[in-house]
This record gives C-alpha cells, structure tokens and sequence, in this order.
C-alpha cells in the first residue's frame, strides 16, 4: 500500500472518529484527560480521540416512578403510596460533577420524603389533600437538589393502597353517609309537601270555588282508574245548603 495513502486513511479516521452530533434537547460536557473543560451546546461538534471524551445529558424534563412505599399514619393506619416524580436539568455541569447519580439520588429522596410527609397526617389528610401531599414532598427534595442545578418541577401521589378490613369500613362509612343524606332530603321534602298542603287548605278554605275545584278533581281520578259512574243522591246545591244551615 502506497504509504502516502495510508497516511491520508488514518488522519481521515482519526478526524471522523472525533465527530459528534449534539441534539437540540441534551447537553455535553466535555472532558480532557478527565478533566473538565466546558459544556458543548447543540449542533456538529469535533473532540480530539483518545484525549477527549464527553458525557451527555438530557434537559428536557424527566419523569420517574416513587416505588410504592409502605407508611404508618399518625393515626395508625398502615398503607403502600407510591407517586411519581417530575424533574429538569437547569444546571448540567452541576448535575454531573456534584453528585455521582442524580437519578438515584432523587429516587432516594423522594421515597425517604413520600414517607416523611405521608407518616405525620392522619389518613383522611392523604385521602383529600394529595395535592398538598405532593407539594409538601416536593419541597423536602428541591432543597437537596437546587445544589445540584435540578429544578424538582412537580410530585403527585398516585395510588394509596389500604388493607382489606380497612376498605370495608370505609365502605360502610360512606355507605352510612349516603343514607344518612337520602333520609334528611326526604324529611326534608315531607316538610315543603306539609307546608304547600296547609297553603293549599287556606286557599280552598277561603274560596266555594276551590272546594268544588277541588271536589271535581278528586272525582276525575277516581274515575280514570276504572270504568265507573258516580251518582250523587241529591243536587250539590243542597249539599252546599245544608252545609251552611249547619254552620249557622
């Protein structure tokens, strides 16, 4: 081979060996001879093999799982919460060179958190607030990772997990509750019925009209359930007559 030509190969691939495309949503610092020398941004960059290396990393947010964790409440009630955990790097060179493993770092957080918050409420705190829940968590690890340029963007709780006898008796609670509320509504109709019929009765009190009104309605749906004829054994002008000659 002509030496001429090896010579070009092997320049040829020591600068293609040096190449490195950076995406728009990752970061890389650089290191030479592992010592580090600045952050690459975006685009087409070259380092010089064997000397040079970098090590990327993602700055779009990044989501994880807290595994589910076991938590006695303060008012002793053992459950498994698990939530999830969302998280940006605002600061690579802090991400990489501060702490060994920023990932399980914050796994490591978030579950010692998730369980401090967790275990000083009471149950039905958990229940109703988990947004409160999460904020509390939430602020327990930014203050770890604010040092390590990660900006903590939210923390929810997913699922609470209660044992069996437990869930019976919530069930019965609520079921309790909810028969409780069917009895006040319809004690709370009787009541308004009670008080449109004595309104009712002072009208038709007040007024001939309204009674025979009255009377003739009442007929009608005795007459709508069956084929049937009503016979009154005198005129109702009597009935009426008779009516005042007794009053008097």
């Amino acid at each position: 081979m002509n030496p001429a030509l090896f010579f070009i190969l092997i320049v040829l691939f020591f600068l293609l060996s040096g190449i490195r495309i950076i995406y728009e949503y990752k970061r890389a610092l650089k290191f030479r001879f592992g010592k580090y020398v600045e952050i690459l941004e975006p685009g087409f960059r070259w380092i010089i093999p064997a000397v040079e290396s970098i090590q990327i990393v993602d700055i779009r947010v990044i989501t994880f799982n807290i595994v589910s964790q076991e938590v006695m409440t303060s008012d002793n009630v053992p459950c498994s919460i698990d939530g999830v955990v969302f998280f940006k790097i605002n600061d690579p060179e802090k991400a990489v060179l501060e702490v060994e493993a920023y990932h399980f770092a914050i796994t490591q957080l978030a579950q010692a958190a998730l369980r401090d918050v967790c275990g000083k409420v009471e149950l039905d705190t958990i229940l109703s607030k988990r947004e409160e829940m999460g904020q509390n968590i939430k602020a327990i690890v930014e203050v770890e990772t604010k040092v390590w340029g990660i900006e903590i963007i939210d923390v929810k709780i997913k699922d609470i997990q209660l044992p069996e006898n437990m869930k019976r008796m919530m069930a019965n609670q609520a079921e309790a509750e909810r028969s409780r509320r069917a009895q006040v509504i319809l004690a709370l109709a009787e009541e308004q019925a009670a008080w449109k019929l004595l309104e009712a009765g002072k009208i038709i009190d007040q007024s001939p009209s309204a009674i025979k009104l009255r009377l003739y309605q009442t007929l009608s749906h005795i007459a709508a359930e069956k084929n049937s004829t009503i016979l009154f054994p005198f005129p109702e002008e009597v009935l009426h007559a008779l009516t005042k000659n007794h009053s008097k």
